[in-house]
């Protein structure tokens, strides 16, 4: 059948589930865990409920339990036709979105349920903020309100950790970072030991970069994914999210002296509040726009939350 020049085709990457349907495709997937159990691995603002991780995290978990089991059986099949030792290739997934969407808590929630299946009991999270660059060398470098935007890591390194973590090696160090000092922890590191899984956690995972005819490619954090995931609402919501944050976290962590932050402490409650838009809209807002959001589509999957912070709809793209 042939198309006529200038007509266009209108084809979907997604097939979309609405929550009902989605929850449905648990399957009988068990409940591995209390909601007692559950209740720490929510955020700030975004407490986790036992109807949700029904809902929405345990078919998730069900369906990347399938694709790992798969990959694993795929590994194993090289390993045979090259005749040689199995070798143990961890299965990185990527979690991306906005700052304030909820991204730690779809990251920790994971972690625990997919830990619970048999087949990969070992499963690590790793946050990109680790590969930022210092305070220091960003304020060097004029990039001290950047920070989140793509030029603000050390995007070397970080390939450079997933490229480690992918090639088997026994352990590799990522760095630590402190939300209290608002820095790197220098000589402290998180160590990944050969996992079965790896979850990685970040505003720009997903990011490509812009391509220059005639140079050979860069590698990209996204190459290393096996899986990845975008946690996505309406900006006014998260923009509310963001708000609400800041001021749960002038009363709490920013009353620290040791806090980067500190003092936005002494703010009164409507100034926090217009701090806090202001921060959002001139920083997050901005860099939501410019390089967050236009990595969308390019993940495998798309959790799409209501106000009241529950995933309304699930998007799975197409194999």
């Amino acid at each position: 059948m042939a198309i006529s020049p200038g007509e266009q085709v209108q084809v979907s990457r997604y097939v979309e589930f609405s929550r009902a349907e989605w929850a449905r495709l648990r399957d009988q997937t068990p409940l591995p865990l209390s909601e007692a159990q559950l209740r720490p691995l929510g955020g700030l603002i975004d407490p986790v409920s036992m109807d949700e991780v029904v809902d929405v995290y345990l078919p998730l978990s069900r369906l990347l339990n399938l694709y790992v089991a798969a990959t694993q059986q795929r590994h194993q099949a090289t390993s045979t036709f090259l005749n040689s030792d199995q070798l143990r290739v961890p299965y990185v997934i990527g979690v991306a979105g906005s700052v304030a969407v909820g991204k730690s808590t779809t990251s920790r929630l994971l972690r625990t349920l997919l830990a619970h299946w048999p087949g990969h009991p070992k499963v690590d999270l790793v946050t990109t903020d680790g590969f930022l660059l210092s305070q220091r060398e960003l304020e060097a470098r004029g990039l001290g309100a950047r920070k989140g935007f793509p030029e603000s890591y050390d995007q070397r390194r970080l390939v450079r950790f997933l490229a480690d973590v992918k090639a088997g090696l026994p352990t590799v160090d990522a760095p630590v970072y402190s939300h209290l000092a608002y820095d790197i922890v220098p000589g402290e590191a998180q160590t990944v030991r050969q996992p079965d899984i790896v979850i990685v956690e970040g505003l720009n995972v997903l990011q490509t970069g812009g391509r220059r005819t005639g140079r050979v490619s860069p590698m990209f954090v996204s190459d290393f994914f096996d899986f990845s995931i975008y946690v996505d609402a309406d900006e006014r919501d998260i923009e509310q999210w963001y708000v609400e944050r800041f001021t749960r976290l002038r009363e709490t962590v920013f009353t620290n002296p040791s806090s980067y932050f500190h003092r936005y402490a002494s703010l009164s409650p409507e100034e926090s509040i217009e701090t806090a838009r202001r921060i959002w809209r001139t920083i997050n807002l901005v860099n939501l726009h410019d390089n967050v959001l236009p990595t969308r589509e390019r993940a495998h999957l798309i959790l799409e939350k209501g106000r009241d912070h529950g995933v309304r709809r699930v998007r799975l793209r197409k194999v």
